[in-house]
């Protein structure tokens, strides 16, 4: 017997609901559900999301950080939209209080975020260093963080003429971040979700 999984348009992805609090991503028209992830996953997140929000007041930007409440639409595919939702995505406030009223989701034909952050777990690692990394770069996004817990290494993407060239971290090492170029982490501490 065949299944037949019926493709959503970005629109009609931005209206679905399936009664539950379940969240979903969409990839070329398709739901992929969005799991809870580990809790080393969780306060990882929450940690380079708490550090980047005190980088920003530090340096009194008008920026905010959202862990995993933004959506980014994405060019992949031909005929279907694709929608991630980052661990965390740094962005101007304006472009997040302009979302007040609708859904969370940065479209194409808005300015990008500053920065996005992937947690590695083992069901997301193709897309994380794969896929992801194309259409981010499509997008525009100035840096992407790759936090691997399964490999305790950081790697920092930042975009040179519509590509990424990649800086690995491990261990001691400090991170360098273009766009917050006064954080003192190390890959260590990144990885551990703690300083």
């Amino acid at each position: 017997m065949t299944v037949t999984t019926q493709k959503l348009s970005f629109a009609e992805y931005l209206e679905y609901s399936d009664g539950t609090n379940a969240r979903y991503e969409l990839v070329e028209g398709e739901l992929i559900p969005i799991s809870l992830g580990t809790g080393t996953h969780g306060s990882i997140a929450e940690f380079v999301h708490d550090e980047f929000r005190m980088q920003i007041r530090q340096a009194q930007l008008p920026w905010t950080s959202k862990q995993m409440t933004v959506g980014i639409q994405s060019p992949r595919g031909t005929r279907w939209d694709t929608s991630r939702i980052p661990d965390v995505t740094v962005l101007n406030v304006e472009q997040w209080q302009a979302m007040a009223d609708r859904e969370a989701v940065i479209a194409l034909n808005e300015p990008p975020p500053f920065l996005v952050v992937e947690v590695v777990s083992p069901s997301t690692r193709a897309d994380d260093y794969r896929s992801k990394p194309s259409e981010y770069a499509l997008l525009e996004i100035p840096e992407y963080w790759i936090v691997d817990p399964l490999q305790q290494k950081v790697t920092i993407a930042t975009l040179d003429c519509r590509l990424y060239d990649y800086s690995e971290f491990e261990g001691e090492q400090l991170i360098g971040s273009l766009t917050f170029p006064k954080i003192k982490l190390t890959a260590a501490q990144v990885l551990r979700g703690r300083r």
